[in-house]
C-alpha cells in the first residue's frame, strides 16, 4: 500500500560566520533580502529596491526575476542524517534547533537598507532501495519572489509561517500565574526560523516492478539571519497570524510568550490539509475551540500577488463584511483581541433610528472595519484592508457620518464613523429594491437560458477566469470537501507559466529554470498525484501509472532533463484536463443550483460570459 510521510525539523547545520552590524531600515515594509543556495554552497545576495508602492492594488511591473541555482545528480542511496521522516497518520519527529549562529550581513553604500540573508531551498528526489539502484536528487535554489512593496508573496509567507508553527512544540507556558496552552516564546520562534526544514514523502510500488518500493520526497529548507528572523516574526504579528498573551508589541524579549490567532490557526489548518500533516500537537491546536474554521479566502493575481479588486469581488467581500444579518451592539469600542474570532458574523455595528438629519441605520468605526478585514480575510498587510474599505467608499457601499471626512480615502481609526448606505444594504441583501429584484430575475433568466446553449465546460472556464465567481466556487468546493480539484487546476496553470519560461530558448538561464521547474513538478506531484498523497485526485488509472513511471525515472544530462520536463508538462496537462472535465460534469452544475450561491451568482455581471466568448485566443476545453 502506498504511504505518505512528512517531517519538519530545524536544520542541524549552524552558520559559521558571525553577524556584522548594519544600518537599520527606516521603512516599515519587509526588506527583500531573500536568497537561496544549492547543496554545493553557492549563495546569492539580493539588494532591496528603493521603490515602495503606495497601494497594494496599484498596477505594477511583474515581480523581479529571482536569481536561481539548482543541481540534479544521481548518487548511491545512503542514509540522510538531517532528514527525519514519518509515515502519514503518525506523529512527526520534531527535534530542537541547533544553537543559532547568525549569517553575515552585507550593507550597500548606495542604500540605507541592510542586506540580511534569507535563504530557501526546495529539493525533490526519488529512491529505489535496492542494490545497484540509484537515487536521483532534484534540488532547486532561488530567491523567494517579492512584491513591488518589498514583501514575500502571500503564499510563500503563509507557508513559511505554517512550517514554523509545525516545527514548534506549542506547549503550555506560564503567564501571570496561569498556564496558557499552545504557546511559544520569542526565542523558540527566532531560533527555529533561522534554520528550518520541511520534508514530504510518498512511498509507492514501482510501476515497472511491484516488488520494489519507490519513494518521492520534496524538501523545503528555509534559512535566514537572526535579525531577519526577528523581522519576519514581527510581520507574522502584523499580519494577525499570532498575538502576544502579555500585551507585547515586538520580539525583543526572548521570553515573551505568543499564541496563534484564530486566523493563524485556520491558515495552519489549510497548510496541514494540503500536506497531509497529522502531528498530534498541531492537530490539538487545529481542533481547539479557537479555530474559526473559515476565512474569506481572497483571490490574488499570480504574477503580482495583488488582490483582485473588481466590483463583483468587492461586493462579495462586502457581504461577508456586513454579515447575513446586522451584528448589532450597544457599543463598537471593544478592545478585545478576540472580538473578530468568529468570522461567520459581520463587523460590529451600532443601530440608530433613522431621522431626517441622520438617514442611516447602522454605524461602525474605521478601526473595527480594518480589524475585521485583517482578522477574517487572508490579508497579510494592513494597507490592503484600508484600500478595500476605500473601495467600499468609492462604490457607495458605505459613507462617512461626518461630511468632513473624505469620501475616497478610508480612515482606519476609532474616531471615524461610517454607515452602510441604502445601496450597501441592497448589495448585502438586507433590503431588496424593485430594480434589484427585476435585475436578479433578468440575470437568472439569462443564466438558465444560456445553459441550454452553453456547455458546462464553458461555464467552468468563466468561473475559473473570473475572480469573484472563483472565490464563491472555492468556498463551495471547501464545503463539499473537494477544494483540491480547483487548487490543482490553478497550480498547474502556474506551473505551465514556469514551464513556458523554461523551454524558451531565448532565456538567459534556461537550464537553471528547467531545474527549478522540474523540482516544482515533484512538489505538485507529491501533493496531488502520487498514490497516497495528501490530496490525491480522482484521475484515470492509466494516467496515474504514466505519471508514476515518468516521475520515478532518472535523468542524466541537460538534454535528457529538458526532455523529461516536456514529458512531465504533457502529463500534467492531461491530468488538468481530466480534473477540468470532472468539475464541469459534477461540481459546477451543483454550484450553480446551490441555494446559498445561486442568488449570488445571479447578482454577478453576466458580461463575464460574454467577455470570455470574445477572447478568441483563450483556451477552450470540452
Amino acid at each position: 500500500m502506498p504511504a505518505s510521510s512528512h517531517s519538519l525539523t530545524p536544520s542541524t547545520r549552524p552558520e559559521a560566520a558571525a553577524a556584522t552590524k548594519t544600518a537599520q531600515s527606516r521603512r516599515s515594509t519587509l526588506t527583500s533580502l531573500l536568497r537561496k543556495r544549492s547543496r554545493e554552497g553557492s549563495s546569492f545576495h539580493f539588494r532591496a529596491s528603493s521603490i515602495v508602492a503606495d497601494s497594494p492594488f496599484r498596477s505594477s511591473a511583474a515581480p523581479r526575476a529571482p536569481s536561481a541555482t539548482a543541481s540534479i545528480r544521481s548518487v548511491v542511496p545512503e542514509a540522510n542524517a538531517d532528514t527525519l521522516s514519518i509515515r502519514s497518520g503518525s506523529t512527526p519527529l520534531i527535534t530542537p534547533a541547533a544553537p543559532f549562529a547568525a549569517s553575515p550581513q552585507h550593507s550597500s553604500s548606495d542604500s540605507d537598507t541592510a542586506n540580511t540573508s534569507y535563504k530557501s531551498r526546495r529539493g525533490s528526489s526519488f529512491a529505489v532501495p535496492r542494490n545497484n539502484d540509484k537515487k536521483m536528487h532534484q534540488t532547486s535554489s532561488r530567491l523567494l519572489r517579492m512584491t513591488d512593496d518589498e514583501r514575500p508573496f502571500t503564499r510563500d509567507f503563509k507557508d513559511l509561517f505554517s512550517t514554523l508553527m509545525v516545527s514548534l512544540p506549542l506547549t503550555p507556558h506560564r503567564v501571570r500565574f496561569r498556564m496558557i496552552d499552545f504557546t511559544f516564546t520569542s526565542d523558540e520562534a527566532i531560533t527555529n526560523l533561522g534554520s528550518l526544514k520541511f520534508s514530504q514523502s510518498n512511498r509507492m510500488p514501482d510501476p515497472k516492478d511491484s516488488s520494489r518500493v519507490v519513494t518521492t520526497t520534496t524538501t523545503t529548507t528555509f534559512s535566514m539571519a537572526k535579525e531577519m528572523a526577528r523581522s519576519v516574526c514581527q510581520k507574522f504579528l502584523e499580519a494577525k497570524f499570532i498575538e502576544s498573551v502579555e500585551g507585547k508589541l515586538d520580539f525583543q524579549n526572548k521570553s515573551s510568550v505568543w499564541q496563534l490567532t484564530p486566523k493563524g490557526i485556520h491558515i495552519l489548518e489549510r497548510f496541514c490539509s494540503r500536506n497531509g500533516i497529522q502531528s498530534a500537537h498541531v492537530k490539538a491546536v487545529i481542533e481547539s475551540n479557537r479555530n474559526p474554521h473559515q476565512l474569506v479566502i481572497l483571490e490574488r493575481d499570480t504574477d503580482t500577488d495583488k488582490l483582485h479588486s473588481d466590483e463583483q469581488t468587492l461586493e462579495i467581500i462586502f457581504r461577508r463584511f456586513s454579515g447575513l444579518t446586522a451584528n448589532e451592539s450597544a457599543s463598537s469600542d471593544s478592545e478585545s483581541i478576540h472580538e473578530f474570532s468568529k468570522c461567520d458574523v459581520g463587523v460590529r455595528l451600532i443601530k440608530h433610528k433613522p431621522t431626517t438629519s441622520r438617514p442611516y441605520e447602522y454605524v461602525f468605526n474605521g478601526k473595527n472595519a480594518a480589524e475585521w478585514l485583517m482578522d477574517c480575510c487572508t490579508m497579510v498587510d494592513r494597507r490592503e484592508s484600508i484600500e478595500i474599505c476605500s473601495m467600499f467608499l468609492r462604490l457607495g457601499l458605505i459613507a462617512p457620518v461626518d461630511s468632513r471626512l473624505s469620501s475616497e480615502k478610508f480612515q482606519p481609526v476609532k474616531q471615524a464613523q461610517y454607515f452602510i448606505t441604502p445601496h450597501g444594504e441592497q448589495v448585502v441583501g438586507w433590503t431588496l429594491g424593485d430594480d434589484t429584484s427585476m435585475a436578479a430575475d433578468t440575470t437568472s433568466t439569462k443564466i438558465r437560458d444560456g445553459g441550454a446553449r452553453d456547455s458546462n465546460s464553458n461555464r467552468t472556464n468563466v468561473i475559473i477566469r473570473n475572480p469573484s465567481w472563483r472565490l464563491l466556487y472555492r468556498e463551495f468546493l471547501k464545503e463539499t470537501m473537494c477544494e483540491e480539484n480547483l487548487s490543482f487546476y490553478l497550480e498547474v496553470q502556474e506551473f505551465n507559466s514556469q514551464y513556458k519560461s523554461a523551454v524558451n530558448p531565448s532565456g538567459d538561464n534556461s537550464i537553471e529554470t528547467v531545474r527549478e521547474t522540474l523540482a516544482a513538478a515533484y512538489g505538485l506531484y507529491n501533493a496531488f498525484l502520487a498514490p497516497g498523497s495528501p490530496n490525491e485526485l480522482n484521475i484515470d488509472h492509466a494516467l496515474r501509472t504514466q505519471l508514476a513511471t515518468r516521475m520515478t525515472r532518472a535523468v542524466g544530462d541537460d538534454t535528457a532533463m529538458m526532455q523529461s520536463l516536456v514529458e512531465v508538462a504533457s502529463l500534467f496537462e492531461k491530468a488538468q484536463n481530466s480534473i477540468f472535465k470532472l468539475m464541469s460534469s459534477d461540481s459546477v452544475p451543483k454550484f450553480i443550483k446551490h441555494p446559498k450561491y445561486g442568488p449570488q451568482l445571479r447578482g454577478l455581471d453576466a458580461a463575464a460570459a460574454t467577455a470570455y466568448a470574445a477572447q478568441s485566443g483563450g483556451p477552450s476545453r470540452s
